[in-house]
């Protein structure tokens, strides 16, 4: 199986803006104003195409939590 682009969710701190970029690229793919509403229902999974793995990280920086898209991808599932 192909490599699952990569992304990570985390808040800029001059504009306070939750950003999604591909990790080791500063380009941002999609800003929202609020991490909830980065995160609630499918909104992640539309913004990288429905194929990635994103890493949602705390206002520290450190990683609050890994979502994979489509969930069968993600090789710490059920199988």
């Amino acid at each position: 199986m192909a490599k699952l682009p990569r992304y990570s969710l985390s808040q800029n701190e001059k504009s306070k803006k939750w950003e999604l970029k591909a990790e080791g690229s500063s380009q941002v793919v999609k800003s929202f104003k609020t991490k909830a509403a980065a995160t609630k229902g499918g909104v992640l999974e539309k913004a990288v195409g429905g194929r990635g793995s994103v890493r949602i990280r705390k206002r520290n920086g450190k990683i609050q939590e890994e979502r994979t898209y489509p969930r069968s991808a993600d090789p710490r599932g059920r199988g």
